[in-house]
């Protein structure tokens, strides 16, 4: 899934990760992309940094985004047939991005989630409150057979000066994914230095791009260039490659 670096006069190298599997690319869904020429604009975007394939996941949000599985793969078809009218090389899949609140843990009893690979569900808690269900959730989704993956865990600033949560959340199998544009500091400075020190600990699974505009995308490229991005695809290159071995 990724591709190893280089360091060349103090200068990091990166060739993009091939795959992202958190972005808000299908159109009319939530707070991402639009239309459908909006998508396929920032489709064409990502093609052109070297992604290869593409796991699109809009928001699941109690009354404010209420995405079925059947809403979604109806836009994903949609989105895919459009790709191969314009000859855009791109493997697209579509799974969600959950919130944790009463709704969501409706839909993991009744198992009426969206998963990607194998059986990967990706999910974000609140900003502001810190949740008390959550190791609960993380529980419930195994016991309903699913991989929890926790989004963006730097931008959760409870956590910032707890770190041994993030190693807790880890410990008891929940993984879990930084943004990529939180290592230029695009949400600030705090959810940074967060990203990196969960980068120096070893403790992130995945990088994803959270896309939901063109500007996202294009800052992609400047993320490419840092220290730390090459250091995550470096660590989640090794541990692919250990957890086959």
């Amino acid at each position: 899934m990724f591709s190893f670096f280089k360091k060349k006069k103090n200068v990091y190298e990166c060739l993009p990760i091939k795959v992202d599997f958190h972005s808000h690319f299908l159109p009319g869904l939530d707070d991402g992309a639009i239309s459908l020429d909006e998508t396929m604009t920032m489709l064409k975007q990502m093609h052109d940094l070297g992604y290869t394939h593409l796991i699109m996941s809009p928001h699941v949000m109690g009354d404010y985004y209420k995405n079925t599985p059947l809403m979604i793969l109806e836009k994903l078809e949609l989105v895919r047939m459009e790709a191969l009218k314009q000859n855009l090389n791109l493997i697209l899949d579509a799974t969600a991005e959950y919130y944790l609140d009463e709704w969501f843990a409706e839909k993991i009893e009744q198992k009426q989630l969206l998963p990607f690979g194998d059986n990967n569900i990706l999910f974000e808690i609140s900003y502001v409150n810190e949740p008390r269900n959550l190791f609960e959730t993380i529980f419930n989704l195994q016991i309903a057979g699913y991989k929890p993956i926790l989004a963006h865990p730097e931008r959760y600033s409870f956590y910032h000066n707890r770190f041994e949560i993030y190693e807790e959340l880890v410990a008891k199998g929940c993984q879990l994914q930084i943004n990529s544009l939180s290592l230029i500091g695009y949400y600030g400075i705090a959810e940074r230095k967060t990203a990196e020190k969960l980068i120096e600990k070893n403790l992130v699974a995945y990088l994803g791009s959270d896309a939901h505009k063109q500007k996202h995308v294009e800052l992609l490229k400047e993320v490419s260039k840092t220290e730390f991005f090459a250091r995550a695809s470096q660590q989640i290159q090794n541990n692919i490659l250990s957890d086959k071995n």
